[in-house]
């Protein structure tokens, strides 16, 4: 999961890398970081390769994983641990000794010694896997031979001379049966043929599930807003008057804040060094964002008992009853197509800025003439 994460982070940061014409280099014990425009990996002796660009080309072997994200990539020096690449066009002409997780517009893969997980409009296996495979398609091409099971889901297929599949093929049809599979390739009776809607991957929740998912998020809401408040009932007084009495000047403030937080992500990534510390940024990001949403919504169950003619909430549990009335409020509104999510995007931005107010009191403009 960490190796799929690293790629993902790639990705984020590759818009910016993309701006620079000199490909960034960056080497530490016997790993490979680069990033530009055209990025060309030929040197020897890389233990894991990491690049991200328009056109990434890798040309030697490496010892370890390889990490790619692009427009169009290909690596021809053979991966020596796992390949995880994700790009427009991606050509691993190379053979892959562990797994290999590729997903593209136009695919093509070569021997691998492991897993293969694959998806694109245009797919080519062109190797031997040594374990299961999971291909899906819209034209999806098998040359070599699959000695686990196959999991393939295609509107075209083509099969190779010397295409065999050793363990079991799963095939989801439109029509079950209306895929011709050679005998050579696989025998009939291990052969499953199920319909498309049977995929048995990740289904949508059912209705009963997104009630409890919405029932346990109000909940959990409601229970960290009334930690927040057991713990500093005066500093989270201090956030909710900066939200109720000036909204928007907490909304200018955590829209400040949470730029300065994504773009520091952004700005550290085009250093290449820096994609070590791109994820802290984005983790820091999400749960600020979080714990502004937490004190945006007490603060927005307060300001609806003060519509009501209540009085402010001077204990405990009629702060958590603030709380609860917040959550529970702020999540019906949430779920309104679009509008709703306007509104808990504000909510985040607002809550986020009354804690930066509190927490390092930003002015502007002090003194100006």
């Amino acid at each position: 999961m960490t190796r799929i994460l690293a790629c993902f982070f790639l990705i984020l940061t590759s818009s910016a890398l993309l701006a620079e014409e000199r490909p960034a280099i960056v080497e530490m014990g016997g790993d490979v970081f680069q990033g530009g425009r055209v990025v060309t990996h030929d040197a020897e002796g890389t233990d894991d390769l990491f690049m991200a660009g328009a056109r990434v080309t890798g040309k030697r072997d490496i010892a370890g994983s390889a990490h790619l994200a692009g427009r169009k990539i290909v690596m021809d020096g053979e991966v020596q641990g796992d390949a995880y690449a994700f790009g427009e066009e991606v050509a691993l002409n190379g053979a892959v000794t562990g797994d290999a997780t590729l997903a593209g517009r136009a695919v093509s893969v070569q021997d691998v010694g492991g897993d293969l997980r694959i998806a694109g409009s245009k797919v080519s296996v062109l190797g031997d896997v040594q374990g299961y495979a999971m291909v899906a398609g819209e034209e999806v091409r098998i040359e070599g031979r699959i000695m686990g099971d196959l999991r393939l889901a295609a509107e075209e297929i083509t099969w190779g001379d010397t295409a065999q599949i050793d363990g079991k093929l799963i095939l989801y049809e439109d029509d079950p049966g209306e895929t011709t599979v050679p005998g050579g390739v696989v025998a009939e009776d291990r052969i499953d043929r199920r319909e498309i809607e049977d995929w048995d991957g990740p289904r949508p929740p059912s209705f009963g599930r997104l009630l409890g998912k919405f029932v346990l998020g109000i909940l959990l809401v409601t229970g960290l807003a009334a930690l927040v408040a057991a713990l500093v009932p005066d500093r989270l007084a201090d956030m909710r008057r900066q939200m109720l009495d000036r909204p928007f000047n907490a909304l200018w403030i955590g829209f400040l804040a949470l730029s300065a937080l994504i773009g520091a992500g952004i700005l550290v990534g085009m250093t290449v060094i820096g994609l070590l510390l791109t994820p802290a940024f984005i983790a820091l990001a999400v749960v600020s964002g979080f714990a502004g949403y937490v004190v945006a919504t007490y603060s927005f169950g307060v300001g609806l008992l003060l519509a009501v003619g209540r009085s402010l909430p001077e204990s405990l549990p009629e702060r958590i009853l603030a709380a609860a009335i917040g959550a529970l409020v702020a999540a019906i509104i949430g779920v309104i197509p679009f509008l709703g999510w306007l509104f808990v995007l504000a909510l985040v931005l607002a809550g986020l800025g009354a804690i930066t107010i509190r927490l390092l009191r930003p002015a502007f403009f002090v003194g100006a003439p």
